[in-house]
């Protein structure tokens, strides 16, 4: 069966192929602002960072299926699309993008717990049948080293690591050793909570196994 990420995400992907399974790609095209602005516009509220997550993992999923309905009838498989952002103290942290940004951010997390919200969407796509998709959110809660220095962020920061991941940091990389302590399932830190991804493939019929394609 094939499967299909709909990220570009290298930690994700990295993920599913630690996990047995080697998907295909393609960038999904939507305008994460511009998605979010509308929906808190038309409803007059700001979205929840659970909200948030699922609501961007499934449009995400949503536009790659479009796509590969229209362009591939015969396509039999998954689409799998997510979303991430990182929460402290009531705060939402997406990517800081800047050096200055990652900077600042990691001076105030330390010694501090913040929670990482993992969205999950899943299309199953078969020739002569309806896509049907299923979803859900995860959560982890991480707790960062009290005595980083000032010197240590400066030198992450300058990995260019911490510039373009949620929260500014990863803890499968050389983020690692600045984190002590993650409460739930570790790969909803990565990017996708592999346990969700296996429950959700079951709702639509499909055998976790059945994904493993490495050689």
């Amino acid at each position: 069966m094939r499967v299909l990420l709909a990220s570009t995400s290298p930690a994700r992907l990295m993920l599913l192929r630690q996990a047995g399974i080697d998907p295909e790609t393609l960038a999904p095209d939507v305008d994460e602002d511009a998605v979010i602005a509308a929906v808190e516009s038309a409803e007059g509220r700001t979205l929840s960072p659970e909200e948030h997550v699922l609501l961007l993992a499934r449009r995400k999923a949503a536009d790659v299926a479009a796509r590969v309905a229209a362009e591939e009838p015969g396509f039999d498989g998954l689409v799998i699309g997510g979303d991430s952002m990182f929460e402290i103290d009531g705060k939402v942290l997406g990517k800081p993008h800047t050096a200055e940004v990652a900077t600042a951010r990691w001076r105030a997390m330390r010694g501090r717990t913040g929670v990482l919200h993992s969205g999950h969407s899943i299309y199953r796509l078969r020739p002569g049948a309806d896509a049907a998709e299923a979803h859900a959110v995860a959560a982890a809660s991480v707790t960062f080293a009290a005595d980083v220095d000032d010197e240590e962020v400066a030198a992450y920061v300058a990995s260019g690591e911490p510039l373009h991941v949620a929260g500014a940091f990863t803890i499968d990389s050389l983020g690692g050793p600045f984190i002590t302590r993650v409460e739930g399932e570790p790969s909803t830190v990565v990017g996708m909570s592999l346990s969700t991804l296996r429950v959700l493939v079951r709702e639509l019929g499909v055998a976790w196994p059945s994904l493993w394609n490495q050689s």
